[in-house]
């Protein structure tokens, strides 16, 4: 049998169509929608980035959801490679955590991302056909004149949402590196979670690309919300990095996000 394609991927939201049936390393957070993602796609198995783990252990979920399938997965340390990056990863990125059917053919932690890779071409394909997990678009009732709006993943954002405050359950990452890629709309205000921050704090890079846009942002901490989580990343969030602009209308580190983006929604 010839070997599995090795795929790459700077996000899980947009795989190429030779992924089907290959190994896929990917710079997506390796929480549980990523992992409902590959298992849709067909994967062979996927490495993804840890997010520093973080609360509830969110940054790694894919993991064991795609155990239930008998699907192989691991994920890179967020501290050994720059997360959202798959160059980096391949050439910097360790092993952090693999799952039950990746650990069976040899991936184990501190491995290299691409000698993983290669371990998981003999990876059982499974067709699995995964319940929608309904990543969603939601809204915050309370808020004030300024909607503020729960996207589970910066891929919902529409060109519709200028002017709103946009709370993302993704990483505060810029994907591939691209700063156009910070957000796809011209936000009053956009929230990601740091994914632990990282190397080369690779996990609040989309913050002074915004700055230079003059969109506010701010990422929550890892450990205080689900990376994924929208809805967690509003009420349970707690400020970890703010860039210029947000820090001028009063972000401030160490303070519960919820409070000062309602407050941000009754500015005029």
């Amino acid at each position: 049998m010839s070997p599995a394609a090795i795929v790459v991927a700077d996000t899980i939201t947009k795989l190429p169509s030779q992924a089907a049936g290959a190994v896929v390393v990917s710079g997506s957070h390796g929480g549980r929608y990523p992992g409902y993602l590959a298992a849709k796609a067909g994967l062979r198995a996927v490495i993804l980035c840890d997010a520093g783990i973080g609360l509830d252990e969110a940054g790694i979920g894919a993991l064991p959801y795609l155990e239930g399938w008998g699907i192989a997965a691991a994920a890179v340390s967020h501290l050994s490679c720059r997360i959202g990056d798959t160059a980096d990863m391949l050439a910097r990125g360790r092993i952090s955590r693999a799952n039950a059917v990746a650990s069976r053919l040899g991936v184990e932690p501190g491995m290299a991302t691409g000698d993983a890779a290669a371990l998981l071409e003999a990876a059982p394909l499974v067709a699995a056909e995964p319940p929608s997990l309904g990543e969603s678009r939601g809204e915050v009732a309370e808020a004030g004149p300024r909607r503020i709006l729960l996207l589970d993943s910066a891929a919902l954002v529409r060109p519709e949402d200028a002017g709103c405050i946009v709370v993302t359950g993704s990483h505060g990452g810029l994907v591939g590196g691209d700063p156009a890629m910070a957000l796809r709309t011209d936000g009053f205000a956009a929230v990601y979670n740091d994914a632990g921050i990282g190397i080369e704090e690779a996990g609040i890079r989309r913050l002074p690309a915004l700055d230079r846009r003059g969109i506010a942002a701010l990422t929550v901490a890892a450990a205080s919300a689900r990376i994924g989580e929208a809805r967690s990343s509003f009420e349970q969030g707690i400020v970890s990095a703010v860039n210029e602009t947000a820090a001028r209308l009063g972000a401030e580190v160490g303070r519960p996000a919820r409070p000062l983006l309602l407050a941000w929604s009754r500015r005029a």
